[in-house]
């Protein structure tokens, strides 16, 4: 792309967000109609999940008084708070029967499949592009191992976790998240920890691409990390996270000869306690893929107590997703974070192309910085959407598996700032990219992505994702 088409993504994106906010109605409740008070929540199809739990969701109670029109929106609002909490294929929340004024609620769930005993196959890159192309599928560059997935535990909408990876990475972790500890369910107390060794480490970037060596007889780097955790759950779209947890790693002394940066210099192993507070407020119609609302993450964390490791960092994202017609809407995705103080050493200066914090077009890149961000704004509309049912044995209903195909055009643009950029160009100016795509979604919330991107140095190519925008 050449540079004054950069003014044209700018464009398009404060065009594409100004048009979102536009599209927002504005409704008042009716005062004239005479108010309902809420009688029995009857509650059926829950096997295994706990009532209380599905109370905890609803945002009315047995004994509150509303408007018909403000009782509908709250069942409706209840309806998809429950299907967020990926314990159900479908929920409906509706009037069962009336006494007077008096209006008795059924709660009727389906719930999935929560316990996965799988096997375990993963490549280990950024994206399946950068491990069919630039590593040739390589079959040395893959986790594999077994995988053991319990959801709804103890039906409180508690997790368990399980892996036992070998291949590229050895590594033994279990986690469990969301022991609630008190009666109202606003406290909940989480754990991790994980151990593992790699033959092949990154140990650099250069021309913003990651540099790897690979040792066939030793172990190039260690690593252990254990967390445990509060979460404060105040109300039902904020939750809130504290937590403590203790982390080390080692490489062998040929990384340190290579990239003296990588820690310390002159250290080739640390170890450190670190601190964490995470802000969650999500008030979306559909978690994995809304259509219509808000969502915002916002995290701040302490690395070290001494010079070794010292980062205090910063981060921010969020999400507004906007209704412009039946099947059309609008995604603006924002983020930013901050790395303190600047001088870091390299195993702290990875920002952007790491995990799920990318550039569309520059999957095959990652800039390394302590500051920066991006913004991404996407144009949607619904070209196709299903439910294929299959049977489930005698005296089952049958599974319906929903099959949805959105079509999209997209605009990217991010900086990020590098004090120390070598040889890398990336960092230190503004990017942008755009595109087109198509996002499948389906059963147990799984979204496929599959887009053609380009970006301002006049490459693109097709790329695959299977992640949630947030």
């Amino acid at each position: 792309m050449r540079g004054n088409n950069k003014y044209c993504f700018l464009f398009f994106i404060l065009v594409l967000g100004y048009c979102s906010l536009a599209a927002q109605p504005l409704s008042a409740p009716d005062s004239t109609v005479s108010n309902y008070i809420v009688g029995e929540i009857q509650i059926t199809g829950n096997k295994k999940t706990r009532a209380e739990i599905i109370l905890r969701e609803l945002s009315f109670h047995k004994g509150e008084s509303f408007t018909p029109e403000e009782l509908t929106n709250r069942m409706e609002e209840g309806r998809k708070q429950l299907m967020n909490t990926a314990l159900f294929h479908q929920v409906l929340v509706a009037a069962k029967d009336f006494n007077g004024n008096t209006i008795n609620i059924q709660v009727e769930v389906k719930e999935r499949w929560y316990l996965f005993p799988v096997p375990y196959f993963k490549p280990v890159d950024r994206n399946i592009n950068q491990w069919l192309v630039e590593q040739k599928g390589s079959f040395d560059r893959v986790n594999y191992g077994a995988k053991l997935t319990w959801n709804n535990a103890t039906g409180r909408n508690d997790k368990f976790k399980l892996w036992l990876i070998s291949g590229y990475t050895r590594q033994l972790s279990f986690s469990y998240d969301r022991l609630y500890i008190d009666r109202n369910m606003k406290l909940g107390a989480s754990m991790s920890f994980a151990y593992g060794k790699n033959r092949e480490i990154n140990y650099n970037t250069v021309n913003d691409k990651q540099v790897f060596l690979k040792d066939e007889n030793k172990y190039l780097r260690h690593f252990m990390n254990g967390n445990i955790g509060i979460s404060w759950r105040p109300a039902i779209n904020t939750r809130h996270s504290f937590g403590i947890g203790f982390s080390s790693e080692e490489v062998g002394d040929t990384i340190v000869a290579l990239n003296p940066e990588y820690f310390t210099p002159g250290k080739n192993k640390i170890g450190y306690p670190s601190f964490y507070y995470n802000l969650t407020h999500l008030h979306l119609d559909y978690i994995p893929y809304p259509t219509k609302g808000l969502g915002l993450k916002f995290s701040f964390s302490k690395n070290g107590l001494n010079s070794s490791i010292n980062l205090w960092q910063l981060h921010l994202n969020t999400l507004s997703a906007f209704k412009l017609g039946p099947k059309t809407f609008s995604h603006l995705y924002t983020y930013g974070g901050i790395k303190l103080p600047f001088k870091q050493p390299w195993f702290n200066r990875r920002f952007l192309g790491y995990g799920d914090t990318y550039l569309q077009g520059y999957e095959y890149n990652v800039m390394d910085g302590v500051a920066g961000g991006f913004i991404k704004a996407y144009l949607h509309q619904e070209l196709f959407s299903t439910r294929f049912r299959l049977p489930r044995g005698k005296n089952k209903p049958m599974l319906a598996i929903p099959f949805r195909v959105v079509g999209k055009v997209y605009g990217n643009t991010g900086y990020v700032y590098d004090p120390e950029p070598g040889d890398n160009l990336l960092s230190n100016k503004m990017l942008y990219t755009g595109g087109i795509g198509i996002d499948i979604i389906t059963l147990y919330d799984v979204v496929v992505k599959v887009e053609w991107s380009f970006n301002q140095l006049g490459q693109n190519g097709l790329f695959l994702h299977r992640k949630s925008i947030f």
